[in-house]
């Protein structure tokens, strides 16, 4: 197993932030798209779109399109006016969906559809159809469509006749109130809750030269169908339509509103071109400080992140957890594997007294655990952790690089199970790493400790500690009892000699078997000031 492939990009690394989409402004993509969360069962229904403008649908039809798009040059999406992109954070967040207008709002089916009007950060335009007894009819945006600041905000709008993005409600939390649970906004990006949490990672569509010197490419979902439940259903399919320079798409996503979440995504691209680095099921974060990285500056709060850990389920049933990091420096990390068994960015501190935070609630952000559907050959799992000053930008990105990139002409078909859990699956019998931290300053080496949950005292003396490090050597180990978790803490102590940069790998074994996930670490200097 190839693990921890390192590049740093200490010059020009200012230049490249900029070219990197997912260093995005998270806050206020959380502001602005539960702005109308808790939108009301409502009583109207939009105007009825003429019946000479619906056109027979399946899925096919995307697949279709998707693959007549590809035999063409890549045109850029249709851009909003410079009025509305010009617009301020807070001028912005007051164009809302009218409550009133939702789709099938005043219907029995459970779920109903909101939109999202164009403008700030959101300049590319999307056409949106609803789906009804296999027919795709357009949604057509009126003058009652949104709630405006103003006149002239009204006329660009309606002008526009197009959306930024599309969001669903189902009553997640409250059988009384239809809740949003799943938004699709910004090129390829969508968001999942669960009952009970808040918006904080993101899912996305496609990765494309994440992290590369000459800069990443943005497919865009620019056309979505939503198909209607009935009013029995407890699940609703949105059909979405990418493009890009490179790529074309055909994306079919199941969703099952719960606790928890989860959506089932087909996919089949059709690539213009080469292309050598290629993410399937990107997820998007954010990790200040927490754990084994302290804050730069005094914070009341003791951790800040939407993810605290890297979770990896790999082929051989090996199970690798890696705490996130904050580095000085740009840092990627590789692990090969071939048919992963699933991966995710997980939020493992459920408590409030973890974060301290009254506003963020970080406590209740979601985890997403990204499983495979079919065989997805090998590969690698790709971590990329920025550096990152402000709680606002996500520096934390994982996805799967499929060996060989995609070939041009070539369609490419895969399936996966995005869940939007509170933690990664668990295996009842394994024990389960629930903090890492630094240790105490040693007159010789360094000290990292770890704890792990389900582990029972009698049985810390059958415990043995696999430790190793790639430079330098291990000191020494020990493990005792914590009885507070019905776990155990794990010390290790370290001397990384001469090396700036080293990899540490714990597991915990019992009669010769893994006991828990085997931990995993990148030690920097840089990080250790």
């Amino acid at each position: 197993m190839r693990m921890n492939h390192m590049m740093n990009y200490p010059t020009g690394y200012p230049a490249l932030l900029k070219k990197l989409p997912f260093f995005i402004l998270t806050a206020i993509v959380y502001v602005v798209g539960i702005n109308n969360v808790n939108a009301a069962q409502t009583t109207a229904a939009p105007a009825p779109v003429p019946e000479k403008k619906s056109k027979n649908f399946t899925h096919d039809t995307v697949v279709e399109l998707a693959q007549q798009l590809s035999q063409k040059p890549f045109k850029e999406a249709k851009k909003a006016p410079k009025e509305l992109i010009d617009l301020d954070f807070a001028t912005y967040g007051k164009i809302n969906y009218q409550e009133n207008a939702a789709i099938w709002g005043g219907t029995p089916t459970k779920f109903s559809v909101q939109l999202f009007a164009p403008g700030f950060l959101y300049k590319n335009l999307v056409d949106i159809d609803v789906v009804e007894n296999s027919k795709a009819i357009p949604i057509e945006l009126t003058e009652a469509s949104f709630d405006v600041p103003s006149d002239a905000i009204e006329k660009l709008i309606t002008q526009l006749g197009q959306y930024a993005g599309v969001r669903l409600h189902y009553p997640i939390n409250d059988d009384e109130m239809k809740d949003e649970f799943i938004m699709f906004q910004g090129a390829s990006y969508f968001r999942v809750l669960s009952k009970g949490q808040t918006y904080g990672l993101s899912n996305r569509g496609l990765a494309i030269d994440v992290a590369q010197p000459k800069g990443e490419e943005y497919p865009l979902f620019k056309r979505f169908w939503v198909e209607r439940p009935s009013k029995y259903q407890t699940a609703i399919v949105v059909h979405a339509l990418l493009d890009s320079q490179s790529v074309t798409g055909a994306y079919r996503f199941g969703i099952y509103p719960g606790a928890p979440s989860r959506v089932e995504v087909d996919v089949t691209l059709f690539p213009r071109k080469d292309i050598q680095h290629v993410g399937l099921a990107p997820l998007t974060s954010m990790f200040l400080f927490g754990g084994l990285d302290n804050s730069d500056k005094p914070d009341y709060r003791p951790e800040v992140h939407n993810s605290d850990g890297l979770q990896i389920d790999r082929g051989n049933g090996e199970r690798l957890w890696r705490p996130l990091n904050n580095p000085n420096k740009l840092q990627v990390s590789a692990f090969a594997d071939e048919d992963i068994k699933g991966f995710g960015l997980i939020q493992r501190h459920r408590k409030f007294e973890d974060y301290q935070d009254l506003s963020a609630n970080y406590q209740l952000r979601p985890s997403a655990w990204i499983e495979p559907l079919n065989d997805w050959g090998k590969g690698q799992l790709v971590l990329i952790e920025i550096p990152s000053s402000a709680e606002t930008n996500d520096n934390i990105v994982a996805y799967w690089e499929p060996q060989g990139g995609l070939k041009k002409d070539q369609p490419y078909k895969y399936s996966y199970r995005m869940t939007a859990s509170n933690d990664s699956p668990s295996i009842a019998s394994k024990a389960r790493v629930v903090r890492s931290s630094k240790g105490q300053v040693l007159s010789k080496g360094k000290e990292l400790l770890v704890d792990f949950s389900n582990i029972k005292p009698q049985d810390i003396d059958k415990i043995s500690i696999d430790a190793s490090i790639s430079k330098g050597k291990i000191l020494s180990t020990r493990i005792v009892a914590r009885p507070d978790i019905n776990g155990a803490r794990v010390f290790v102590s370290f001397e990384p000699e001469s090396t700036n940069v080293a990899e540490l790998r714990l597991q915990l074994k019992k009669d010769d078997k893994p006991l828990a996930a085997t931990w995993l670490y990148r030690w920097n200097s840089d990080d250790w000031q």
